[in-house]
Formats: structure tokens, sequence, C-alpha cells
């Protein structure tokens, strides 16, 4: 069985799901609207430019779900999901699953944004095997805090090969499909990779290497 490995934020969906929620949250009035707008734009324009520090980034953007019940969270997903996140699902992008699906691989979507946010997107774009940043929750509420390593840059790789062991799969004939030259170290070692829709950075590299690049748009 082949693994067919896909980024989410802008590769299977049309925006960015990690910011799409803090404006959700600006919008719920559920953070400062002002300074919270602010830092989020900030850390995306950071991502953009591949200066993320993801340690800071988690540390702000977790600490919302740290002030409410997870039944008040669950219920606020669910109308982040349906009202903001749906609108953003790419049709060709659906497409794309289902030609793997059929080919028989294995899908996985693997992404640097957390599974609180994550988790039901998987499930609306019918892909059961989610890597993402894992939010540690105890007693019921989230902590702020993450369990293992942030699944950003190189982390893909770490959680990707402790997923491969625990599944007993290779990247043998691996397929990785991303837009972010955030994503090149998993692009370079995967069988085969695709940049899809890419930044400038990654479509120079790709151009390079002479990798395909295809739209999903």
């Amino acid at each position: 069985m082949n693994l067919a490995l896909f980024d989410l934020d802008n590769t299977l969906i049309a925006g960015d799901s990690d910011h799409a929620w803090g404006e959700f949250l600006v919008a719920k009035k559920l953070v400062d609207a002002q300074e919270y707008k602010e830092a989020n734009d900030r850390y995306l324009a950071a991502y953009q430019e591949g200066t993320l520090d993801i340690h800071e980034y988690l540390s702000f953007s977790l600490r919302p779900l740290t002030r409410y019940p997870a039944a008040d969270l669950y219920a606020w997903r669910q109308e982040f999901v349906e009202q903001w996140i749906q609108p953003l699902v790419l049709d060709k992008g659906l497409k794309l699953l289902e030609q793997h699906r059929n080919q028989g691989d294995q899908l996985v979507i693997i992404t640097a944004t957390n599974r609180f946010i994550t988790a039901p997107i998987a499930e609306l774009l019918g892909v059961k095997e989610l890597i993402a940043v894992e939010p540690e929750m105890l007693d019921g509420r989230y902590t702020g805090k993450i369990v293992g390593t942030p699944s950003f840059r190189e982390g893909k790789i770490t959680c990707l090969e402790e997923w491969l062991d625990q599944h007993q799969l290779s990247l043998e004939g691996s397929h990785f499909y991303s837009d972010s030259h955030n994503d090149l170290p998993l692009l370079k070692k995967v069988a085969n990779p695709v940049a899809v829709d890419p930044d400038n950075e990654l479509q120079a590299y790709a151009q390079q290497q002479g990798w395909p690049v295809i739209s999903l748009r």
C-alpha cells in the first residue's frame, strides 16, 4: 500500500484553518479583538516568510482553548467548520483524494495546525488518518501545552516516522502534496513530491528539481 500524504491549509482547502480560527475567535468576541488579530496576522506572516517560532506560536494559539469548557469549544468549532471552512473546500482537492483512494493508497493529512481544529476538517474531507499538533488535555480541559513533537517543518518527518512505525508502512511509492516551502524537508523525503499552488520559494525549488507543480484552485 502506497501513502498519499496531503498538507491541509492552502492545499486541500483554499485558506489557512489555523489563522481562520483566530479570525473566528475575534468575530465571536472570545478574545481581545485588536490584540489577537494583530498577533494572528503577525504569526501568519512569519510562517509565510519561514521565520515562525512554532513553540511561541502554539503558546499563543492554544491559550484561548484553556479559557472555556470543552463543550463550549466543540460547539463553536462545529459552527466554525460549517460556516468558515466548508466554503473553502476545493472540489479538485476532493477529486484528488478520491483518485488516490481508488488507487488503493493510504490517505493521510499531515499538518502543522493542531488537532482540535483539524480533526473535524479531516472528517469533512473523508480522510481518517490525521497527523497534527496534539494539544494536551487534562481533566477534560485543554492545558495550552502540546504532547510530543510539533508536526512543523522537520517535525513533520519525526511525527510521520512515528506513525509509519506504528502502522508498519514505509515511504516507498509515497506522494506528498503541499503548497509551502515550510514542507520542503518532507517533500525531499517522499518518492513523489508535488507542489500545489505553491508559494514563490517552493515554486522555484520545485521547478529547479523538476517536480510536478499543480493547481487545485
